[in-house]
């Protein structure tokens, strides 16, 4: 893993608000130059406002997001829909909206895991390679950090792996910061160099604890907490109830 540097963006208190509903409730977050960071939580969690929050696509109704200037961010869809009756290739694909220098082109293809691929069709990509693609085009930018919602959405176990082993290569060469979402914990946890759990609010967060694949860690992954039992944390922090977040109002080793 890279050294960590510098705040390549930081989120102060920021809450969000979607059609009159809280999406996301005092958010207090600072992604460094060089980490890999990782958020959890179950579905309708916020996790992807959050990326669309950081990324500037939606604002914040409440607190402030600062970026480092000149900040070069870069993003990984889960998915992007291509007619595969569309006569496109990879290399007419990496050159939209606009001509790339052939060199730099495949410079990004080889870092993704793509090289020699230019010519091939798009409609004649696996899942994996799609994905691989996308990242391709994610990193023409030389991106400071790179965010991936979902990366892995569709993909069997080896691929997600893979994907994901590809990532922390890309994190070792360049620097950028990486900021995933993802549920494919057993796998991207061992990259991440943090941790968050997000259930409209940071319920805890942490580094990350070596995990083994035993029938009892398992049974953990079953609910919206189960990702916690994979690192050590201690939440200190209460719902407008009064509860700790089910099951996690002490810290716990994997």
């Amino acid at each position: 893993m890279t050294p960590q540097g510098e705040p390549l963006v930081t989120l102060a208190g920021v809450s969000v608000a979607l059609g009159g509903q809280s999406i996301l409730t005092g958010i207090d977050l600072a992604i460094r130059r060089g980490e890999i960071v990782t958020v959890v939580g179950p579905n309708g969690s916020g996790k992807t406002t959050l990326m669309r929050t950081i990324i500037g696509a939606v604002a914040p109704t409440a607190g402030r997001i600062a970026r480092a200037p000149g900040l070069r961010l870069s993003y990984v869809p889960q998915r992007l829909a291509i007619d595969p009756t569309m006569p496109m290739t990879v290399a007419r694909f990496m050159n939209l909206p606009r001509r790339r220098d052939a060199a730099v082109v495949a410079a990004a293809l080889d870092r993704a895991g793509l090289a020699g691929l230019q010519a091939r069709p798009l409609s004649a990509l696996s899942g994996g390679q799609m994905q691989r693609a996308l990242l391709a085009r994610a990193l023409l930018n030389d991106p400071d950090l790179l965010i991936l919602d979902e990366g892995t959405a569709g993909l069997d176990q080896p691929g997600v792996a893979s994907f994901y082993e590809r990532i922390e290569q890309v994190n070792r060469d360049t620097g950028c910061a990486v900021l995933m979402v993802s549920h494919d914990l057993q796998v991207v946890m061992r990259a991440s160099d943090h941790v968050i759990c997000l259930n409209g609010h940071i319920c805890c967060e942490g580094t990350p604890e070596s995990v083994s694949l035993s029938p009892a860690y398992l049974g953990l992954f079953g609910g919206a907490g189960g990702a916690l039992a994979l690192y050590r944390h201690r939440h200190t922090h209460s719902h407008d109830d009064g509860q700790p977040c089910a099951g996690h109002g002490h810290e716990d080793t994997a």
